[in-house]
């Protein structure tokens, strides 16, 4: 999965329109973008939608991301959205992979009510919210089968931290954000999950959107939130990989097939070893999943 467009779960017209984004995954929002007095009703928008659309060919993968699990209103989303069948939820806020353990199992026991599948449901965790989190990183490795992905925030985060921002005056992160950046994406690949890049704010800074979603590919990030519709198409070209870097990946393992049992061969007056490989094979995964 490369782009993950966030929608509000409230917004009937907005939902429409993102169905037709070419994002890989909506992040169906019954959160943040949504005001206390209107849960219940995105909650309805939602699961509507869900069910509406969740037979479609070509459609995209539809998360919906809850409440978080301190704000009581987690069971209350399960309760209206898992019916629904969605292919995933989204768990802002966690604190460990034990918050993920904990919406499992709300998880399948909702699953048991409704007639689903035990275990289909994905989830993704919103890793780096509060200072606390940040500690327990290395956490997410086996709290969940159905964890696919961590992502990470610094909006909550500078909140929880009080900071005055979370970009220098050059528009860039400082470096608490920096190191939480890269510490989430330590841990998603440790947990053997999915590591997914943060939203960029601007949505009519095309250029600075394609500088960053590069380097958190050059980096290991292999997908990237969005929060408008028009990122969708920048996020998909960044992180599906170029035809250049496609037949350049099969020269690589053809040349260590052809080698037989070796840890080092030559290419191209170059000496290749087994983490060239392994970076070659992850290019031509990403190639079939783009």
């Amino acid at each position: 999965m490369r782009s993950y467009l966030f929608v509000p779960g409230d917004s009937e017209k907005k939902l429409a329109k993102g169905l037709g984004s070419e994002a890989d995954v909506l992040l169906i929002d019954l959160e943040d973008s949504v005001a206390l007095p209107n849960k219940a009703e995105a909650r309805a928008i939602a699961a509507a939608f869900v069910k509406a659309n969740r037979e479609s060919e070509n459609r995209p993968r539809l998360y919906v991301r809850i409440n978080a699990l301190d704000t009581g209103l987690t069971d209350e989303d399960l309760a209206a959205i898992i019916p629904a069948g969605p292919d995933g939820i989204m768990v802002p806020k966690t604190l460990s992979g034990q918050c993920i353990a904990q919406v499992d199992t709300k998880i399948t026991a909702q699953e048991a009510l409704a007639g689903l599948p035990e275990g289909e449901i994905q989830l993704m965790a919103v890793a780096t919210e509060t200072a606390g989190s940040i500690f327990n990183l290395g956490s997410y490795g086996g709290s969940s089968p159905r964890l696919s992905a961590l992502t990470w925030g610094a909006e909550d985060l500078s909140a929880d931290l009080g900071a005055e921002t979370n970009k220098d005056e050059n528009g860039e992160l400082t470096s608490p954000y920096k190191l939480v950046r890269e510490l989430c994406l330590f841990g998603a690949v440790a947990a053997g999950v999915q590591p997914v890049d943060s939203i960029y704010g601007n949505f009519r800074d095309m250029d600075g959107l394609r500088t960053e979603a590069t380097a958190a590919r050059r980096d290991g990030y292999t997908g990237k939130m969005a929060i408008h519709p028009a990122q969708v198409a920048i996020i998909n070209d960044v992180f599906t990989p170029s035809k250049e870097a496609i037949e350049q990946a099969k020269r690589i393992i053809a040349a260590f097939g052809e080698a037989g049992d070796v840890g080092v061969v030559g290419l191209d007056g170059e000496m290749l070893d087994r983490p060239h490989l392994r970076r070659a094979e992850t290019v031509l995964k990403r190639a079939k999943t783009s």
